[in-house]
């Protein structure tokens, strides 16, 4: 995934650790991780339903792919852009880990508590409540990273290499 839409004076200022972070530049970077998440949840959670697994099984599988992808898109952009590939998975594991772990702790718990793991593939309540989960996960994690990106942590740190 192309990061140079993050490219923006207030990127700057955020990653240097000067100013605060604008809410476009904290809504990028939380859609871009939530993007990464979302294809591994959805894998995840599809797997598991289409294979009859159970609940826990299904939810492990699925937050384990949204943190793999999650990490994934971080990690490719900053190869393309000449990091080695152990100081890649440092930055990004900087990057994108409170806000990969703040998405999936809301969006499962959307998905636990409207009892969609009960739901089959077929079943709106199963995409409703996913894709609900994802909406309010942007929703509390877009301040998180605005934080975040003010003080020149997470996704701030992956700014130096654009």
């Amino acid at each position: 995934m192309d990061h140079t839409a993050h490219h923006t004076s207030t990127a700057h200022q955020a990653a240097s650790g000067h100013g605060g972070a604008s809410w476009g530049t904290a809504a990028k970077a939380t859609l871009h991780c939530l993007t990464g998440c979302a294809i591994g949840e959805i894998l995840g959670m599809v797997i598991g339903t289409a294979l009859l697994w159970g609940n826990v099984p299904t939810m492990v599988l699925a937050i384990t792919l949204a943190f793999v992808f999650g990490y994934s898109f971080t990690l490719f952009a900053l190869r393309r852009a000449g990091l080695d590939f152990k100081s890649a998975v440092k930055v990004a594991l900087a990057a994108d880990t409170v806000s990969i772990a703040i998405m999936e702790l809301v969006d499962n718990g959307v998905i636990a508590l409207s009892g969609a793991m009960d739901a089959h593939l077929s079943d709106t309540l199963f995409w409703t409540a996913l894709l609900g989960g994802f909406a309010v996960a942007f929703v509390i994690t877009t301040p998180v990273n605005k934080w975040m990106i003010g003080r020149g942590k997470g996704h701030a740190v992956v700014h130096a290499y654009h």
